[in-house]
């Protein structure tokens, strides 16, 4: 035993000999570690908005930086003279810049940057233009060093620096003790943490940010592997659970529209809490998005269920039923896939299918998705006059204008048909070209985002009903299902505080959070006259099979995740791709359970709804990917 004490006590003497030299002759290490562990705690604490609970929460966002900073400078012990001091200084650089384009992410999505998302470069020539607006005086503060250090290392001479396998793994080892003791406590405040990959804003709060990107480059591997390991017998899982969701069509309305014309509308970035407020001079904001509920079929409980790929997603959603990934857009990483999509199933019945949007035609990779969708015309922007500038944002031809040119190209269709428009003027920042398209005054809040966002939406709501007057003028209107939806939400909890001026309250709960992820649905069945508003609850997933079955078509043997709206099976449910859920009776959001009525917090001797809610939406959106990752469809393809 003597001797046993003996050999610890040599090692620890050891251990502590090795840090302390380190600290000596490799000061500028020590300092890159502060540095990144500072920065990315600042960014926590002023850029992300982490929800922290208790001091147990907040002790594990203070550390959890150090095990990732220690990992990525151990590498440059490997180095020796002045090759190190310009390794670390490098590694500092890149590991700012990963950061810096979070925090950018982050105020624009309110997400956190994944693997998928990145390989969306298609995008960024697009988005440029907002996101100079979203860069402020306090980035300094994440990047301002990167700027003084190059000055300042230049007077650091470490020619004479050595290399060291032993400290190297000394640091990896010191990396690997603090990042097991962080996940302890992080597994200790919520257990099984790491089988929780859709709730990326759980995982960046307890492992860190560099962690978890590294979490999701071991995903990304997986999920890529997925694919190539895939059989049909995957199927019968998700063929079983479908299965047990089909709600029988209402007979009344099965089939009732056969053969007749559907146009939808993607209502970019609207959300339900605007539809029916009055602005500050006390106009209503969506006076034809009111007048259009008044004569057709509202949902006033529709929630949206995107993820990363917000419009795309919505996209998704509305062609497939089935749920966007959690990571990343489908559009980008399984645009290649099998899928059974709204457009090449009505193709069966005779339907010719087509897509307005006056923006690139690669944006979000369409021109892809949409041949593998089946569509047989894409009217993008080629399509489109876009050489007035008062026509024109930064995203690219203003609603009225798009519906106006659009009119004739969607009258020389073939008949019937199936049609998309994707609206583009209500997008952020929110900010019209010029005065004369303030068709509202802006709020009075403390976010200029929100105050800009009513603006937006009016001259969207303005051009809905040009287009609609102008499909009852050419006679279209009369003959069609007319379908809007909102795609996403436009106003992220970036902006909490000043909603809640908004609606009147102190703060916003996370109930209030999720009660403003609903966004208006709309359809307008062809000779109704007077409208009727469902208090179900429902979202996008719900779409296609609500419409396929009002056109006649029994989607039985389809995958298809929801569930027709006017059968009388139909359960009020709502899925988020963060895990949230809410039904009839609870909301379950940020861990926390709610009555839905009510907005309180039940207590947990009465959650056990919301626990059942939480296994049962884990399972379908498992599912739900398993077809998407595995490419599963092409096997029901080959059966069929």
């Amino acid at each position: 035993m003597q001797q046993d004490s003996g050999i610890w006590s040599r090692m620890r003497l050891k251990f502590g000999h090795e840090v302390r030299s380190t600290y000596r002759e490799h000061k500028l290490f020590w300092i890159a570690t502060i540095l990144i562990w500072l920065k990315t705690y600042l960014a926590y604490m002023f850029f992300f908005d982490v929800p922290v609970t208790n001091s147990a929460q907040a002790f594990i966002l203070l550390i959890n930086p150090i095990s990732s900073a220690l990992f990525m400078f151990a590498f440059s012990f490997f180095f020796r003279g002045n090759a190190q001091k310009w390794f670390i200084y490098g590694t500092l650089f890149v590991a700012t810049l990963i950061l810096y384009a979070d925090i950018i992410f982050f105020r624009f999505f309110n997400d956190y940057l994944t693997l998928p998302v990145l390989f969306q470069t298609s995008n960024a020539e697009t988005v440029s233009a907002s996101l100079t607006s979203l860069l402020t005086w306090k980035d300094l503060l994440i990047v301002g060093d990167l700027i003084a250090l190059p000055f300042f290392l230049r007077k650091i001479d470490m020619s004479k620096a050595v290399a060291s396998r032993g400290r190297a793994i000394l640091a990896f080892v010191s990396a690997a003790v603090v990042f097991l003791g962080n996940l302890t406590l992080a597994e200790t405040e919520r257990p099984e943490l790491l089988t929780r990959a859709f709730d990326r804003e759980l995982l960046v709060k307890n492992i860190g940010t560099f962690n978890f990107h590294m979490y999701d480059a071991l995903i990304q591997s997986k999920t890529s592997a997925q694919k190539a390991m895939a059989d049909s017998s995957e199927l019968s899982d998700v063929q079983n659970f479908v299965g047990t969701k089909h709600a029988a069509p209402n007979p009344a309305m099965f089939g009732k529209y056969e053969g007749k014309n559907v146009i939808v509308v993607s209502f970019e970035s609207a959300q339900s809490f605007a539809v029916g407020m009055k602005s500050t001079n006390g106009e209503y904001i969506t006076p034809n998005l009111n007048k259009l509920i008044e004569e057709s079929h509202y949902w006033e409980n529709f929630y949206h269920n995107t993820g990363q790929g917000k419009t795309s997603d919505a996209e998704f959603i509305l062609e497939n039923s089935l749920y966007p990934l959690g990571r990343g857009a489908a559009f980008f990483t399984n645009a290649e896939n099998e899928f059974r999509a709204t457009p090449e199933m009505l193709k069966e019945d005779g339907y010719y299918s087509a897509v307005f949007h006056a923006n690139n035609k690669s944006f979000w990779n369409r021109d892809v998705v949409y041949n593998n969708f089946g569509v047989d015309r894409f009217f993008s922007e080629t399509d489109y006059e876009l050489g007035n500038p008062d026509d024109m944002t930064e995203w690219g031809l203003l609603d009225d204008a798009f519906f106006e040119q659009s009119l004739p190209m969607l009258k020389d269709l073939p008949r019937p048909f199936y049609s998309k428009f994707l609206t583009l003027t209500n997008h952020y920042p929110f900010e019209m070209p010029k005065p004369e398209h303030e068709l509202v005054p802006p709020l009075e809040t403390s976010s200029t985002t929100l105050n800009h966002y009513v603006q937006a939406l009016a001259y969207q709501d303005m051009a809905l009903g040009k287009f609609i007057d102008g499909l009852k003028a050419d006679g279209t209107w009369d003959d069609t299902i007319f379908i809007l939806y909102g795609d996403h939400y436009g106003i992220s909890t970036n902006h909490n505080a000043a909603m809640a001026e908004l609606l009147e309250k102190d703060e916003l709960t996370a109930y209030d959070v999720a009660q403003l992820q609903r966004v208006p649905f709309v359809i307008h069945l062809p000779g109704q006259k007077k409208g009727k508003t469902h208090d179900d609850v429902s979202s996008q997933i719900d779409i296609k099979p609500t419409l396929l079955h009002l056109l006649g078509k029994d989607y039985k043997d389809e995958i298809m995740f929801g569930t027709d709206l006017f059968s009388k099976q139909h359960k009020d449910y709502a899925l988020f791709r963060d895990g949230s859920v809410i039904t009839d009776e609870i909301v379950y959001t940020q861990e926390t359970c709610f009555d839905r009525e009510t907005g309180e917090e039940l207590a947990a001797a009465d959650s056990a709804l919301c626990k059942e809610s939480t296994k049962t939406s884990e399972k379908e959106l498992g599912l739900s990917d398993q077809v998407i990752y595995g490419d599963l469809l092409r096997f029901l393809q080959r059966t069929n």
